[in-house]
């Protein structure tokens, strides 16, 4: 029933002005759907991994090396937020996503995902602290969740953290990358290729669907993933959309209810880098969940949005998804759980787009994964000629 090679037309937002890679950004763009201006908020960041809005449209930005810091809606960017964890910076790991508490006007509570590192190797945490008033330190800070076991790798972290809107949180977990740690996806002893769902103190919730299994980690939600980047509630359903990285071919768009196996490395749309099959060369198998979209050449997919603002009224309802192979930011049309066009917009740019978030002004927010990363802002032309 799921279209598994498709490959529907694509076309780029055509931009009006010409834009230098080194210089700040303004340009104005004609696409499908919406005539938009792009414009630079801020620069200079060293790859910007994830972002949250705070209440008052300030912008929490985590960068890789292992900093956390505050953008003003006019660029202004802090000094570094102190008493961060540490983290293991090496190769794809680092500070890695962020996620603001459903009440954290009252609580104050941040939620970070990173590399942790360790005597007996590394691995995907969460840990959450209390953001001070002045927003310059962190404190308080716990360790909710740590992916077990432990190994020696700098890949595949996943590392997205969502909440769902009925008090847990969704963390998505990569499996790390080498052949002898990638069979883990399909154990349920292991939290390697995994979605987990935990409560906000790092307990587990009653109804998760192993929570009772015997050998299994009670915090598994769905197994069998490879390295998911890019993760959102659907805001009509309630359910956990997921995209990760295929390797040669097959990026996958997953609808992820609980207790599913979506096959990592059993079955996959791609094959591994040297050309050889993955798992049993198969595409799909009894048992084993179909993605509902998939990319064959890949686009290496971070962050997703669906977009519900009323700044673009065209765009409401569609999926962005962050491009960093694809260097493009990439919107998708739905029908119901069907995807039923793509666009790729920001290609001109040559940026690797790590994270898209919806600001409260109902534009879109832009990370680009460079040493020199910047956020960018997308908005109607009619609003930004306005100064808004």
């Amino acid at each position: 029933m799921f279209q598994r090679d498709v490959r529907l037309p694509l076309l780029a937002a055509a931009a009006i002005l010409s834009v230098h890679p080194a210089s700040a950004i303004e340009a104005d763009y004609e696409s499908e759907q919406a005539s938009f201006s792009v414009e630079t908020v801020a620069k200079r960041l060293e790859h910007p991994w994830g972002l949250a809005f705070l209440p008052d449209g300030r912008m929490m930005v985590t960068e890789r090396p292992g900093r956390l810091r505050i953008v003003s809606p006019d660029g202004t960017i802090s000094e570094p937020i102190s008493e961060v964890p540490e983290v293991d910076a090496r190769g794809q790991g680092g500070l890695l996503d962020i996620a603001l508490d459903p009440g954290f006007e009252r609580s104050r509570l941040v939620y970070l995902s990173y590399a942790e590192p360790g005597r007996d190797g590394n691995s995907t945490a969460v840990a959450r602290a209390v953001l001070s008033e002045d927003g310059r330190a962190l404190s308080d800070l716990k360790v909710i969740f740590s992916q077990k076991p432990r190994v020696s790798s700098r890949s595949h972290f996943g590392s997205r953290l969502v909440f769902d809107g009925n008090g847990h949180l969704f963390i998505t977990l990569g499996e790390r990358s080498a052949e002898k740690f990638r069979r883990q996806a399909q154990d349920l002893d292991s939290h390697l290729g995994k979605i987990v769902r935990v409560n906000p103190d790092g307990g587990v919730p009653e109804d998760n669907p192993f929570n009772r299994q015997p050998e299994a980690l009670p915090e598994i939600w769905s197994y069998g993933h490879r390295n998911v980047q890019a993760a959102a509630i659907h805001p009509e359903t309630g359910a956990l959309w997921a995209i990760e990285h295929g390797p040669k071919g097959g990026d996958e768009i997953n609808i992820a209810e609980p207790g599913l196996n979506f096959g990592w490395p059993v079955v996959s749309y791609g094959v591994n880098y040297n050309g050889s099959p993955v798992g049993t060369g198969k595409q799909r198998q009894t048992g084993m969940a179909d993605p509902i979209y998939q990319w064959t050449p890949v686009i290496a997919p971070s962050g997703m949005l669906f977009y519900s603002g009323s700044a673009f009224a065209d765009w409401r309802g569609d999926l962005f998804v962050g491009g960093l192979r694809a260097k493009a930011l990439v919107r998708l049309e739905l029908e119901g759980n069907k995807i039923v066009h793509e666009e790729r917009l920001l290609r001109d740019l040559g940026r690797r787009i790590r994270d898209v978030e919806q600001g409260p002004d109902g534009a879109l927010y832009v990370l680009t994964d460079e040493s020199n990363g910047e956020i960018l802002r997308l908005s109607p032309k009619e609003r930004a000629a306005e100064g808004n």
